[in-house]
């Protein structure tokens, strides 16, 4: 029997001083989906995205699925690298209209298995805006040509420098779902810089974390979310994303059914295709715990699980890091309780717990963020 392809990786690292700034960052993640580079303003994320793209030299070595870009004796420079590269502002042209700004830089001769025109003008709902001047263009409108001008050169690696931080946050909202239909649609890998943990959690699939120009942690994002050794964990804002499956309607009452491992939800959403997935991410404040099932309330959604790792957040509070199922083997979710709710009830690593999920946010698909399956 012959076993899988081994995935194919992404692997960085790079040193050395620019001004009084020092970067020693290093990072092996997967070279598809979108992994986001995370942290503070000056931490090093735009750094380490402009030496992948040969912008920046520094010592190190760059691989990207087992192609050498940069080693002691090699170093590709930038024309030579298979890079579509986004900026935080669009830069368009303002003498050319959309379809040529779309194709400039495009390649004359496509390469096999090329990204088409088309369907990157569909994927970014653009097919209306072909002949429109930048200048008759919303500022997310703009943002979406510069994301098709880039992959419209071919690339092997999309690189993404916090390009809706100029945006405001409606506009945000507007061009977000346009970056999930394009994650879902295209198997290009993207390395996707940003301090915004909302934009994490709607699109990465991995995570690198940096702090201070060095990588904190790296590796899956659900991973990162629930490991209480880290500030992701600790912060007020700190949540778990689940990529989902819908699993069906429940057409009286508007509730689309989806499905984790360890766990199913009910969610207020309109019908989606079933086996399609779907972002949602559970706060840890909206997670209480019990250690008998809950009478009924209001609340939708009581899961089985138990308790796997804890840490004191602040003097008053911890964090408890729940894997779902009754062995505790499904996903992993996070639970901010007090610390005198942990003593009164006894609670502590290895207890069966319910975990009662007081809300859930799901992420907003836009108008044609379907995926694949059958309709319900």
């Amino acid at each position: 029997m012959t076993g899988s392809s081994p995935v194919p990786m992404i692997e960085a690292a790079f040193g050395g001083r620019l001004g009084t700034f020092d970067l020693d960052a290093a990072f092996t993640v997967p070279a598809r989906g979108v992994t986001a580079l995370f942290g503070p303003s000056g931490c090093g994320k735009t750094t380490v995205l402009r030496c992948m793209a040969g912008l920046t030299r520094l010592a190190g070595s760059c691989i990207v699925a087992g192609e050498v870009w940069q080693d002691a004796a090699t170093f590709r420079p930038t024309h030579h690298r298979p890079v579509g590269y986004v900026f935080q502002e669009a830069s368009l042209f303002a003498h050319l209209d959309v379809r040529r700004n779309l194709l400039y830089g495009a390649p004359r001769v496509l390469p096999p298995q090329a990204i088409a025109f088309d369907e990157v003008a569909r994927l970014l709902g653009l097919a209306g805006l072909l002949d429109r001047a930048p200048h008759h263009l919303s500022g997310g409108e703009r943002q979406r040509v510069a994301v098709g001008r880039a992959l419209l050169t071919q690339p092997r690696l999309l690189l993404m420098d916090e390009p809706l931080s100029a945006l405001d946050s409606a506009t945000k909202d507007e061009i977000l779902p346009f970056l999930e239909r394009l994650h879902a649609a295209l198997e290009i890998p993207v390395l996707y810089v940003t301090h915004d943990m909302g934009e994490v959690e709607r699109l990465a699939d991995h995570l690198v974390l940096m702090d201070k120009g060095r990588v904190r942690a790296s590796g899956p994002l659900a991973t990162l979310q629930s490991d209480p050794a880290l500030p992701l964990a600790a912060g007020r804002a700190a949540g778990v994303s689940f990529d989902a499956v819908i699993e069906g309607q429940d057409a009286d009452y508007g509730l689309m059914r989806l499905a984790i491992r360890g766990g199913h939800f009910l969610v207020p959403a309109a019908p989606g295709l079933v086996g399609a997935r779907r972002r949602l991410t559970i706060s840890a404040g909206d997670v209480s715990l019990s250690l008998e099932r809950p009478s009924p309330s209001t609340i939708l959604n009581v899961l089985e699980g138990r308790i796997l790792d804890v840490s004191q957040t602040r003097p008053q509070e911890m964090t408890v890091v729940v894997g779902l199922g009754a062995d505790g083997g499904g996903d992993r979710l996070l639970a901010r309780v007090t610390r005198r709710s942990w003593d009164l009830l006894g609670l502590a690593p290895g207890l069966a717990v319910h975990a009662q999920i007081k809300s859930v946010a799901l992420a907003d698909p836009g108008p044609a963020r379907d995926g694949d399956g059958v309709s319900p």
